[in-house]
């Protein structure tokens, strides 16, 4: 027996649409993590980006339970002495919807160069559409 390990030329992409209306946001970040891995494929080999693109639609919308919307809070720094910034999910939300779900997918990929080339492939939409049309995702 030998051991598959895939190559990155022969790797083939597929293009996958996600409608977030509705869904709980950690679950839906995990599928997308996933796929985004390529842990759902034979050819899966944890070194080489073996993932498929991910078109995420209605971000706005995703749905969160107990009382995350007031208690969950996104911080950033400025870089200057005193500069920490917070937000809770709530005002995240009507700000800038796409981060909430990137920052959840991309909290649930190793910490390292290949995770930070397949978050790449992820393509987050506020709104009901996407330019993606031409690649006809295939739905989730």
């Amino acid at each position: 027996m030998k051991t598959y390990s895939a190559k990155s030329g022969e790797i083939a992409r597929e293009w996958y649409l996600v409608d977030a209306e509705g869904q709980t946001l950690g679950r839906l970040a995990t599928r997308i993590a996933d796929r985004l891995r390529g842990k759902g494929k034979p050819q899966y080999t944890p070194h080489v980006d073996t993932g498929d693109f991910v078109v995420v639609v209605n971000a706005e919308k995703i749905a969160v339970t107990g009382n995350k919307l007031d208690d969950k809070r996104y911080y950033r720094h400025s870089g200057y002495p005193g500069g920490l910034r917070e937000r809770t999910l709530r005002e995240q939300l009507e700000r800038r919807p796409t981060e909430v779900l990137r920052k959840a997918v991309k909290g649930m990929l190793p910490r390292n160069r290949l995770a930070r080339q397949q978050i790449t492939k992820l393509k987050i939409y506020a709104g009901p559409d996407h330019p993606h049309e031409a690649q006809a995702p295939k739905p989730f």
